[in-house]
């Protein structure tokens, strides 16, 4: 049975402005574990579940690539590092997604 890998190799965030500022509320849209990059936890522990509120508390940025954002979560107590498509913002939501059936109901003539 054949594994696929999904990569980001042809993505360059870094083109672009970083998604999210400095002080801004979101949340997790994943549960994120530790990776092995985080002191003081086991590998595979989890640091933050999905839909806890966090702040952006710095920006940065891994392999000439993508942005990390530093999340602190203060009912952790400590910040995460995560990837935008981890955590979306709750001061700047994004614009609810419109259903098929209200677009075709648009479409109909009355």
């Amino acid at each position: 049975m054949a594994t696929t890998i999904v990569r980001d190799s042809d993505v360059n965030e870094l083109n672009d402005p970083p998604r999210f500022n400095f002080g801004e509320k979101v949340k997790s849209k994943k549960v994120v574990r530790n990776d092995g990059t985080f002191t003081g936890a086991e590998i595979g522990e989890v640091l933050v579940k999905k839909g806890e509120v966090g702040y952006i508390k710095s920006i940065n940025t891994f392999l000439q690539q993508f942005y990390i954002y530093a999340v602190d979560f203060p009912d952790r107590g400590y910040a995460v590092g995560m990837k935008g498509r981890e955590i979306e913002s709750l001061d700047n939501p994004p614009p609810p997604k419109e259903s098929k059936t209200a677009a075709a109901a648009e479409g109909e003539p009355a």
